[in-house]
């Protein structure tokens, strides 16, 4: 009988867009998958992959206490029901509350940090109360995989896990075949620069700033059109409303996409993709812009400056500074055709040498098939 894993997440649309590659490699490597996440429409493209799909509800971003503690009992039934004999976690709630199960079934488990959050940006109760949550639900999980040295550095300085336990991924890695290099068009004199911010409509993200960029260069007569894809009125405490958004359309700032399944189609349109985020595991829209050989302009903050070789494959720019982000824009749109093509270019091999998703699934492989020994 084939070994089981379970994959489990805060949504199936994660799961769907950013580790269906993983499932597939471990199917083709003997093992049963199955995943576990609140229902959505996107369980029909993981259940079409032949992954089984368990519906498990969940209070995405709610602190309530009580209705964690419902989760965790809905997990620890779930769990219970389906026997894994490896737990890979991912998104704050399923890797917390799911080490905490592990802990009580003695399942072994792989957690993955992708990111800290709101809760390690702005410091307050609940970031204590994270901190203890992770301390116990880490100490016994037989691997934890970061996304950058800094929250990397930060888990072991504050006694979250144990050196021993952890290593640093490039992220969720990019499918280098999916996002193939695509060359950009030379614009003509009247064709407006395109500019593309790609995440959830979130103030952490630098939406604000990535607004306040567009409405100096367009104050200078500056030709940018400035774009916005990515799910609006999310679930998470600085989410921006979707009134703002629509003020922002109205006021000419900026053109909103709305969300997309296939983000390859706008990065095609884009002649350089922008995200002023205050911090972040790996992005995997940056990834996907420099696979497709865009040039990128990110924050040199956590989880960003990784992603970047700054004046090489894009430009970095100051955190929360909507100055500094106009100066890049400016920087980028002055550039002849032929250097941003280069940096694309540049961006696509440091792809290929760092954050190919092929390296991220073999060491997932290499550490479910190592846990499947020992039982």
């Amino acid at each position: 009988m084939n070994k089981t894993i379970a994959l489990v997440a805060n949504s199936a649309w994660y799961l769907a867009n950013f580790r269906l590659n993983l499932a597939r490699a471990l199917q083709g490597a003997g093992y049963e998958v199955i995943a576990i996440a609140p229902p959505a429409s996107d369980s029909a493209r993981i259940e079409a992959a032949g992954v089984r799909f368990v519906t498990l509800p969940m209070d995405i971003k709610g602190t309530s206490p009580i209705h964690d503690l419902a989760y965790l009992f809905r997990l620890l039934r779930v769990l219970r029901q389906n026997r894994p004999d490896v737990f890979i976690g991912y998104t704050i709630k399923p890797n917390i509350y799911g080490g905490l199960a592990c802990r009580i079934l003695a399942v072994p488990s792989v957690h993955n940090i992708s990111g800290l959050g709101t809760a390690f940006i702005r410091e307050t109760w609940v970031t204590r109360l994270v901190q203890v949550l992770y301390s116990q639900s880490l100490r016994k999980a037989g691997c934890v995989f970061f996304q950058n040295p800094d929250d990397h550095a930060l888990f072991i300085k504050l006694g979250l896990v144990r050196a021993e336990q952890t290593e640093i991924l490039p992220g969720s890695g990019v499918d280098l075949v999916r996002f193939a290099p695509q060359p950009v068009a030379e614009r003509n004199g009247t064709a407006p620069f395109r500019f593309l911010l790609v995440a959830r409509m979130l103030w952490d993200k630098g939406v604000w700033e990535f607004v306040e960029a567009a409405r100096k260069l367009k104050a200078e007569g500056r030709s940018v059109e400035c774009r916005l894809l990515g799910f609006v009125d999310v679930e998470n405490p600085t989410a921006v409303p979707s009134q703002t958004v629509a003020a922002w359309e109205a006021e000419g700032l900026v053109r909103y996409l709305g969300a997309a399944e296939d983000v390859r189609p706008h990065l095609v349109e884009t002649d350089c993709v922008v995200l002023p985020s205050y911090r972040e595991g790996t992005p995997r829209s940056l990834l996907e812009a420099a696979a497709m050989a865009r040039p990128i302009i990110t924050t040199d903050s956590v989880g960003c400056r990784e992603v970047v070789d700054d004046g090489e494959t894009g430009f970095l720019c100051r955190p929360r500074d909507a100055d500094d982000l106009a100066e890049k824009m400016r920087l980028i749109m002055d550039l002849p055709h032929d250097a941003r093509a280069t940096m694309g270019q540049m961006g696509r091999k440091k792809m290929e040498r760092q954050f190919d998703e092929a390296i991220v699934i073999e060491r997932y492989l290499d550490v479910v098939t190592s846990f499947s020994r020992r039982t």
